[in-house]
């Protein structure tokens, strides 16, 4: 619904693949030409299952190098462990619960 209210509002949008769900354009592929201030993720797409042995930081490295911040999404309870899974992300992380998530990402989006 988030990325349909943003079309709605003339804000473009572009669906993003983890890399193993083919959903979009493989987050690890993005490059200035994208024109990205943002990329929106729960915390499950960004945690590759054990068996594909890879590491968030590696295909969000494109984020890092192209300074592109990475919002992702996790309930309140669990936002402390979430942050150790993704200790090794070198990317600009933003934290938001799901209750948040909207009001943070408008924020970024008009910086």
């Amino acid at each position: 619904m988030f990325l349909s209210h943003c079309t709605a509002l003339g804000i473009s949008t572009l669906p993003l693949s983890n890399g193993w769900d083919n959903h979009g354009k493989y987050v690890g592929l993005l490059s200035p030409r994208d024109n990205l201030k943002l990329v929106v993720a729960p915390l499950h797409k960004l945690v590759a299952p054990a068996a594909l042995e890879q590491k968030p930081s590696e295909f969000l490295h494109a984020c890092k190098v192209h300074r592109i911040p990475v919002l992702v999404v996790a309930p309140a309870p669990v936002l402390e462990r979430a942050k150790k899974l993704l200790a090794d992300v070198k990317a600009r992380l933003i934290w938001s619960s799901p209750e948040e998530f909207y009001d943070k990402a408008l924020a970024q989006l008009k910086h």
